[in-house]
């Protein structure tokens, strides 16, 4: 960093997050995108929904050209104190668990599973032990 850059913490540009004063902290950078809201491709909403939190993912998520990256810099006003910043959310898959009881409809059908291709083996022996019978 260079000695004159600014450093924010990361309460300061969470708070930032309207139409008329709105900063994204991706990748460790600040930028105020307040002027761009109206430009962008995406429409302002997108922007918006950005601000307040660390917006890296959400911006790698949309795999922006390298003429956007570059637009970019012309927002940038300064860096994140990273120590402010606080621990991404990791969103942890729920887990279930289903039990079935064995009078329910899931054993039956395990069951028939298993059955129905024994009664049409069944058949099929059967079919052919009679008309091995009827030759004879």
């Amino acid at each position: 960093m260079d000695s004159g850059e600014q450093v924010f913490v990361f309460e300061e540009v969470a708070k930032r997050k309207e139409r008329d004063d709105c900063w994204l902290l991706i990748s460790g950078k600040v930028y105020d995108v307040t002027q761009f809201l109206e430009d962008h491709p995406g429409g302002d909403e997108v922007l918006l929904a950005a601000s307040g939190k660390d917006a890296t993912q959400d911006f790698e998520d949309v795999g922006h050209s390298d003429d956007a990256r570059n637009m970019m810099k012309k927002y940038y006003i300064g860096e994140v104190d990273s120590t402010t910043v606080p621990p991404s959310n990791k969103i942890k898959p729920q887990t279930y668990s289903v039990t079935q009881k064995d009078d329910e409809p899931g054993f039956l059908f395990k069951i028939l599973q298993i059955l129905v291709p024994i009664l049409i083996l069944g058949l099929a022996f059967g079919f052919q032990f009679l008309g091995k019978k009827e030759k004879n």
